[in-house]
């Protein structure tokens, strides 16, 4: 069960777009960018609010690949794939970020809700490759090394 404080602010992002059925994407597109996911208790909610199905809210959330019922880190860091960062090693860019921050392809997310590693195609920083972006910051020409500095330059400013 969430907390008041996330239905009040659905309630405040439902009244900046309106009740309409084509009001469905910005709304949730809000709810994340607050919230860093869609609580599905709150796509629910959503969805009654505004007069479409639970279906129909849950097969648009589930179609497009930016949303997420997976609760985030405060820093989402994502890793390219693609063929550029495949070629140039970003293998190695990934492989180091887990072992900084001691995750695996099981465990994405650290237990202190600080960082999510996720892995993407591509990132649309072909020339600049291998890319990763922390919280949609590019950091291009990464290293293990680099990995390891922005990682420590993160938990630094925390403090």
């Amino acid at each position: 069960m969430l907390d008041q404080s996330f239905y009040d602010k659905a309630d405040e992002i439902i009244s900046a777009h309106g009740t309409g059925k084509e009001s469905l994407i910005p709304i949730m597109q809000d709810i994340q960018s607050v919230y860093r996911y869609i609580p599905p208790e709150l796509l629910t909610y959503v969805a009654d609010r505004i007069g479409v199905t639970e279906a129909k809210a849950y097969s648009v959330a589930t179609f497009y690949e930016n949303f997420s019922f997976d609760q985030k880190g405060k820093y989402v860091i994502k890793v390219c794939d693609g063929t550029a960062c495949h070629v140039r090693k970003g293998s190695e860019i990934l492989a180091r970020l887990y072992k900084e921050l001691d995750l695996s392809d099981g465990k994405r997310t650290t237990d202190d809700m600080m960082f999510t590693i996720e892995t993407v195609s591509c990132l649309g920083a072909c020339g600049l490759a291998p890319v990763m972006t922390v919280n949609d910051k590019v950091h291009p020409a990464m290293t293990p090394d680099k990995v390891t500095a922005t990682i420590s330059k993160i938990k630094e400013d925390e403090k």
